[in-house]
């Protein structure tokens, strides 16, 4: 123990016994009723109610997380008294109670001994029958002698028996073995969690006073870190006829220290980190280059912008430990993920994604640039330690008053009940879950149905074949915005089989929602270079090349089909270069990119051929590539 905690042991000590000494403290027993998750953070509920004695009381409610945000606590109260303050501290001399993970492991360490003895008495019955075999070796007595009949079949039993006994024995005795290796490993987990670093109990402190004895009824609402929720979607598609059904879920996780059990659950896609200060913009003073001052950001490497899936291991730098329960966030957007008990996440990327940020409590937050698929990143412990902290609120004895997070009032007043599943506020969006929920504090994923939708779309296929021969389907949700979607990974299911991962681009500005259900092996495309297209010669002082292509799609489905097919010529960037279209076969070319488009409309097992050839001119002192 270093001195900073013993001081602030002894001081706590001090001030709880001066206190005590003007007032005891007596424990407002609560549970958790209502959680409000937020894309970070929670806010929690929490209800109960005590007995208040004449005169002044200091009531505590105990066993809080060590999380919560001091400034956001207030307490709401129902009877005949005045709260007079409320105050929020950490307890280091109660720490939160780690036992019911012990106890589980503890539990599942005892049902694989009962299994090892078991294994044991039947080792102990095979020795007795082992024993009694060779107490019968001698056969007939010592005065009268066997026939070798008699003797063939004793040889044939002993063989048989002993064999058998051999063989079960082995088998044990790698049973047991086994067993006793798993016992090893969850000790190992018990040892990890008894060393693993106490959390102190967070604790609200509230001072009232009643002209009599009187009981209390409180609601106490705060917000706690290391939890919050990420949407996520299933969306599947029968056919290009059918409508898309759509599963709306949360991916809900919490590490605050404090289990939530049976609670009413409701999502938000509001964040209360997030300042509600309207951005005033500055001055822009404008000056020579080389008067400038440029500032750059340090960073681990420069992001790649066409990674569309990433992976990796989070772990602790300080003993290179896996970290269950890290945020892993795609910078700018709401997908983001968890790491599992081993430390390993994924995560499907959107378009032009940068930046992930691994944010964990007791952590450094890291923000990495996106640079391959694998990234395995360590992070480091917070030099920061928790320390008490105490906000305050006083109040007169008023009806229904409220003033900084307290409330006091008379007469007890009736909860509203909420009907709907979607609550639209003025700036957010609640989803309210009938059922309620249990989460452990382990950081781990659960996943919560929020809604289901039918939704009619208008399905196009999308090909570009000169970078991939797959075509990819792709939806068009029109006036999305009623659904309150928000940008997420999307499990994509079409014709009954899965077909992988997508995002649901929802901070789109259109009001048509483009979602890509994958790849469709039953759209056949083809891309190769016409020999006889492709010639070079030279006209006075330029080479003049042409190049050309058959582009070749097949509809293999019992539908028709629409497509959108993309090529492209190339684009001269100086005067010197001329490109020039042959031949398009009816494609639209957008002269400003060079990009090439045909809208085809293709009948079941109907073949189309489209031809793409262009020529380029330029002096034949200089070379292109057009290849």
């Amino acid at each position: 123990m270093n001195l900073r905690t013993l001081f602030f042991l002894i001081f706590s000590f001090s001030v709880f016994t001066s206190f005590s000494q003007t007032t005891k403290e007596v424990e407002l027993k609560s549970s958790v009723t209502d959680v409000t998750v937020f894309l970070q953070n929670a806010q929690i509920t929490r209800k109960g109610k005590v007995s208040i004695a004449p005169g002044k009381s200091t009531l505590v409610v105990k066993s809080l997380s060590p999380y919560v945000d001091d400034k956001s606590v207030q307490v709401k109260a129902t009877g005949d008294f005045t709260i007079l303050s409320v105050n929020h501290r950490l307890n280091y001399l109660n720490q939160l109670n780690r036992d019911s993970k012990i106890d589980s492991l503890t539990n599942l360490i005892t049902k694989l001994g009962r299994k090892i003895d078991e294994k044991s008495s039947r080792k102990e019955v095979l020795a007795e029958k082992k024993s009694l075999l060779n107490a019968n070796k001698s056969l007939g007595g010592q005065n009268s002698g066997v026939s070798l009949t008699e003797l063939k079949q004793a040889i044939d039993l002993y063989d048989r028996e002993l064999t058998s006994i051999k063989k079960e024995e082995l088998d044990i005795n790698e049973a047991i073995d086994n067993l006793k290796e798993q016992q090893s490993k969850l000790q190992k987990q018990i040892n990890e969690v008894r060393g693993a670093k106490e959390l102190p109990s967070g604790e609200v402190v509230i001072r009232v006073e009643s002209k009599a004895k009187v009981e209390g009824n409180f609601t106490i609402t705060y917000l706690v870190g290391n939890a919050g929720w990420f949407p996520k979607y299933d969306v599947r598609v029968k056919d290009v006829e059918s409508p898309i059904k759509l599963s709306y879920k949360a991916d809900v996780f919490q590490n605050t220290g404090v289990d939530w059990k049976n609670v009413k659950l409701k999502f938000s896609n509001g964040n209360p980190n997030q300042s509600g200060v309207a951005p005033e913009l500055n001055t822009w003073y404008l000056n020579y280059a080389r008067n400038t001052i440029y500032q750059s950001n340090k960073s681990y490497g420069v992001p790649s912008l066409n990674i569309s899936y990433v992976n990796g291991r989070v772990t602790s730098a300080d003993d290179g430990e896996p970290l269950p329960g890290v945020n892993v966030v795609v910078k700018g957007t709401t997908i983001g993920t968890v790491t599992d008990i081993d430390g390993n996440y994924s995560l499907t990327l959107p378009n032009n994604s940068s930046y992930l940020v691994y944010s964990f409590i007791g952590m450094v937050t890291q923000e990495r640039p996106i640079t391959g698929n694998r990234m395995d990143i360590g992070m480091q412990s917070d030099v920061t330690e928790l320390s008490e902290v105490v906000v305050s609120g006083y109040a007169k004895r008023a009806e229904g008053l409220r003033i900084r997070g307290v409330s006091s009032a008379n007469m007890p007043k009736k909860s509203s009940v909420v009907t709907t599943t979607t609550i639209e506020n003025q700036t957010t969006v609640e989803f309210e879950v009938k059922t309620p929920y249990s989460i452990k504090s382990n950081g781990e994923k659960l996943t919560v149905d929020l809604s289901q939708y039918d939704i009619d779309a208008l399905y196009q296929y999308y090909a570009a074949p000169k970078l991939d021969k797959d075509a990819f389907l792709i939806a068009r949700i029109i006036n999305w915005d009623q659904y309150n979607l928000l940008e997420g990974e999307a499990n994509l299911y079409f014709e009954d089989a899965y077909v992988g991962r997508s995002i649901l681009d929802a901070k789109s500005l259109v009001d048509t929602l483009d979602i890509s259900l994958g790849r469709d092996k039953s759209i056949v495309i083809g891309r190769e270079k016409v020999d006889e297209f492709s010639k070079r010669k030279t006209v006075g002082t330029n080479k003049v090349e042409t190049r050309g292509f058959k582009l070749v799609v097949r509809n293999k489905k019992s539908q028709p089909i629409k497509l959108i097919l993309h090529d492209q010529i190339p684009v001269a960037s100086i005067s010197d270069i001329t490109v020039t279209p042959e031949e398009l076969s009816g494609g639209k070319l957008d002269a400003q990119t060079g990009e090439i488009t045909w809208d085809l409309e293709l009948k079941p097992q109907e073949q189309k051929e489209l031809i793409l050839r262009y020529e380029v001119k330029y002096p034949k002192r200089e070379k292109v590539i057009l290849e």
